[in-house]
């Protein structure tokens, strides 16, 4: 009955998988036809990668988008675990009732949609004759509101101890968070890195309205293209979102281990 019951939970949970991977075996595979064979639902590798590739980098410049896409995602997650990991650290080790309101007030935001706050924004940055730069790009979502809650979550396993024995020892509290507490919290760094990058890297609504110039166009705004007008050509297009999706890949397979226990340990915090 128990060898019964467990190849049934590891018959479903193969099927489950094979449905999830399904879709990234079709887009490589779309990616190596033309648009003729992606319509017809052909599912075989096929021999068009290099004619697509061609088409690809005649219709858009990819290098530029990707280098752009790549350049304001680092800056961004960089700047944001620096901002979040701080705010996070500041929220629970000095902690008072104050703080615990802010936080709430913060955590309220999140219920706000991107969408509503997009013409504010956007009136703000081109009043300052930002639009079509980096800051634009990055200002808005440079801290947010889950990050800090992770990193808050994550200093409450912090033992205080340590931190005691730092301030005796003459340590500063840039030094004890610096030295100590960002050493230490590794694997939320890992974590918060994943997610952050992510959603920069994929982040097209907001990009689209501040990122005037052709230059500053990302990867996002380049598949966008390629799937309007009149004529799609589907091989282009889906070797485009692949090529889109290769780094946030690269980066959750990379970091996956790191990934979930940064996220246990928060949850645990």
């Amino acid at each position: 009955m128990r060898k019964l019951r467990s190849f049934g939970i590891y018959f479903f949970l193969t099927i489950v998988s094979l449905i999830s991977v399904f879709p990234l075996y079709w887009m490589i595979a779309a990616a190596t036809n033309n648009s003729t064979d992606v319509l017809a639902g052909k599912l075989t590798i096929g021999m068009n990668l290099m004619q697509n590739l061609q088409s690809l980098l005649e219709r858009q410049n990819v290098g530029r988008a990707f280098g752009n896409s790549l350049l304001f995602s680092s800056i961004l997650s960089l700047l944001s675990l620096l901002v979040c990991s701080i705010a996070g650290y500041g929220f629970e080790i000095y902690h008072d009732k104050a703080k615990d309101t802010l936080m709430s007030i913060l955590l309220l935001a999140m219920m706000v949609p991107f969408a509503a706050t997009l013409i504010p924004l956007f009136k703000l940055f081109t009043g300052m004759h930002l639009q079509s730069t980096w800051i634009a790009y990055i200002l808005p979502t440079i801290s947010t509101p889950f990050l800090i809650m992770l990193f808050r979550q994550s200093a409450r396993s912090f033992p205080t101890e340590i931190i005691e024995a730092a301030r005796i020892d003459g340590l500063g509290e840039l030094q004890i968070f610096l030295r100590i507490f960002m050493p230490t919290m590794r694997s939320t760094y890992a974590a918060a890195l994943t997610v952050t990058f992510m959603n920069a890297w994929n982040n097209y609504l907001w990009p689209k309205v501040i990122m005037m110039s052709e230059t500053s166009q990302t990867m996002p705004m380049l598949v966008a293209n390629l799937a309007s007008g009149y004529s799609i050509d589907y091989g282009v297009l889906m070797l485009g979102v692949l090529i889109c999706s290769l780094p946030t890949g690269i980066l959750f397979l990379v970091l996956q281990k790191s990934f979930a226990n940064g996220i246990v340990g928060a949850v645990k915090g």
